[in-house]
């Protein structure tokens, strides 16, 4: 739903803005979005997306090629363990998913930590290969 402006060189950006679209409205099955801040250092990105009311076992975080999924589901155990007659009720319980584009990631060193609803990320990026320097023999 929300997208990230992909500015020149940028490796890290959302992928498909229209996915959650057409996943939330045409399949009828209901996907939201999180907010998310990212921002560059140096030698890499630290991300902040905001999960308020999830526990740590419901997150989940997959890297599949070069995109990061990450995604936050309430599971029915809780929803069964809150069985009480409302008055009122305004919050409800949704699956939240968005993926990115690490390509420009070194996956292997993604950290990431919950802390107060807020899910932390470390992205390093990827260090350019340097290619080997040889002396050629000349015939």
């Amino acid at each position: 739903m929300y997208g990230l402006t992909t500015f020149a060189g940028d490796p890290f950006r959302l992928l498909d803005p229209f996915r959650d679209f057409d996943h939330n409205f045409f399949n009828n099955t209901e996907v939201c979005s999180f907010k998310t801040d990212i921002r560059e250092e140096d030698d890499k990105y630290i991300m902040e997306a905001e999960l308020p009311g999830f526990e740590k076992g419901d997150i989940q975080l997959d890297v599949n090629g070069e995109e990061l999924i990450l995604s936050a589901v309430h599971s029915q155990e809780q929803l069964e363990k809150n069985k009480a007659t409302y008055i009122c009720r305004e919050r409800s319980y949704n699956s939240y998913q968005r993926r990115f584009d690490i390509s420009g990631i070194d996956a292997e060193k993604i950290e990431a930590e919950y802390k107060n609803g807020i899910l932390y990320m470390i992205l390093p990026k990827k260090r350019p290969a340097i290619p080997a320097s040889r002396r050629l023999e000349i015939k």
